[in-house]
């Protein structure tokens, strides 16, 4: 048995305590932010992001002004979620309440779809349309507008206060502002009729809930793209860590071919004089100097990393410089990496995609896609409500016969006006007729509809047969046709219950 002795003394170790607690006193309990200035770069990925970034903000900076003529007093905006008359209006689509589960099915296809674009291209959708990172993308080109590259950038940090540094970051925070209003205002114009809504935001005489909208869109709009960035991606998207239960060894990612590129050297005429074989990286940080996350992807694939790609531009246009091939920075496969490394020729193919995840993820997709276009196209565009009277159940008449009243909610989601016919079906001797109006000579009912309307319409069920008198409840039904001359006139029956005192 070999036993420790310890040869420092109780002094020593509250001594060594003291400075221990003192040292992790003095380091914060959160590491504070580096700034990042991104440098700018030319190239494929770079133009994609563009092109991507002007096609997102001009839909959403101009779909709310797109006109779509309706008739009747329904709204003429092409897209608008009309909370007050609660409709959801995408041009010639029109969603009630109770259609609600179409907007469920979309967002199940965004979910759906979000799983398999990254399954097949890593964090594309995080690299080129995510909102942040299209904001960003538009913050970070007015930075370089209004203070310069990133050097210019930098400098202008270190340097002292001055008259040329105020104006340079008040222009910039200004503009900013200026983009969060915009991103705030034309957010609420998706809810009211635009045209309507901004000439009352400017007279102010909008509702309260619009300003206050405004301004919380504003300020997270100026906060998150403005100052917080790359940590929103990082610290408060979830996405990030669920990504991982997506990927496998044939997602396209982009990578640093290490294969390749090690060992690195900036120094390259002096490695080679002392006959080292180096790779094709010659450690000039380009990669790291244009990443907006400030991340260096040589390290490997990493939680921050959105896939953007302008590492690959950057990359590319030293490769050409120097008179190496492109490619030290690509978009590959763990299992491309893994045969370059063995050095086994491979190349992405497109049928690299089919696999048995992509296989299940499009499936899904497709499969809710199509069931909500088959509903889409077959839906009937009425219904009736039927509400019994609850007090009294029934009335009994002078005559003997027992009397329901009723009401029913005809519903006309069609914007033409439209007729429909409503007869008793089921039940014996039975008596149709309207509140106010005497017994059609042919026990129907016929009423007008307005277009994109609900109309309410008391009736009363009367009935001196035996047989029904003598029940105390006998279902039957509203037959319901439309008269209006169309191609496919809607119809249906809807049941209801006829109460009467037990025999």
């Amino acid at each position: 048995m070999v036993q420790v002795v310890n040869t420092i003394d109780p002094p020593q170790f509250d001594r060594l305590d003291a400075e221990a607690v003192n040292s992790a006193q003095k380091r914060p309990l959160y590491e504070a932010r580096v700034k990042i200035h991104p440098k700018a770069v030319a190239g494929t990925f770079r133009s994609l992001k563009w092109a991507v970034m002007a096609v997102t903000l001009g839909i959403y900076y101009v779909a709310p002004w797109l006109r779509w003529t309706r008739p009747g007093d329904a709204p003429d905006q092409a897209i608008l979620v009309d909370l007050a008359h609660r409709r959801f209006y995408f041009f010639f689509i029109e969603i009630w309440p109770q259609e609600f589960y179409y907007v469920a099915g979309l967002l199940i296809m965004a979910g759906i779809g979000l799983f398999l674009i990254t399954s097949l291209f890593g964090r594309a959708w995080c690299g080129y349309a995510c909102p942040q990172t299209v904001w960003t993308d538009l913050y970070m080109a007015v930075e370089a507008w209004a203070e310069g590259d990133r050097n210019a950038r930098l400098k202008l940090d270190a340097a002292p206060w001055s008259f040329t540094k105020l104006r340079k970051r008040a222009l910039k925070l200004f503009v900013w502002l200026l983009i969060a209003v915009a991103t705030g205002g034309f957010w609420v114009f998706y809810f009211a009729d635009a045209p309507t809504l901004l000439r009352d935001l400017l007279t102010l005489k909008a509702d309260p809930i619009a300003y206050s909208t405004i301004g919380i869109l504003t300020a997270t709009t100026f906060t998150f793209a403005g100052f917080m960035r790359e940590q929103v991606c990082t610290y408060m998207c979830p996405w990030p860590r669920i990504q991982g239960a997506m990927l496998d060894e044939h997602s396209l990612v982009v990578t640093y071919n290490a294969w390749r590129g090690e060992p690195r050297s900036g120094h390259r005429k002096k490695a080679e004089a002392q006959g080292l074989k180096l790779g094709d990286c010659v450690d000039c940080n380009a990669c790291v100097a244009v990443c907006p996350m400030g991340i260096d992807i040589r390290d490997g694939n990493q939680l921050e990393c959105i896939n953007c790609a302008l590492c690959i531009d950057a990359c590319d246009a030293v490769m050409d410089k120097v008179g190496s091939s492109r490619g030290l920075i690509s978009y590959s496969t763990a299992s491309l990496y893994s045969d370059s490394v063995a050095g086994r020729p491979s190349h992405w193919h497109w049928r690299m995609m089919l696999r048995p995840r992509t296989a299940i993820y499009f499936s899904a997709w497709a499969a809710v896609a199509i069931i909500m276009l088959v509903t889409l196209i077959g839906r009937e565009r009425f219904d009736v409500n039927v509400i019994a009277d609850r007090n009294p159940l029934f009335v009994k008449l002078s005559d003997g016969s027992i009397r329901n009243g009723y009401t029913l909610k005809l519903l006309n989601m069609k914007q033409e006006m439209r007729t429909f016919r409503i007869v008793v079906d089921g039940l014996p001797g039975a008596v149709l007729t309207a509140e106010g109006d005497e017994q059609p000579k042919d026990g129907a009912l016929d009423i007008a509809v307005e277009p994109d309307k609900l109309k309410p319409v008391k009736v009363f069920v009367a009935s001196h047969d035996p047989r029904i008198v003598g029940q105390e409840a006998t279902r039957f039904d509203f037959a319901v046709t439309e008269l209006t001359q169309t191609e496919k006139p809607e119809g249906g029956n809807f049941e209801a219950i006829f109460h009467a005192p037990r025999d």
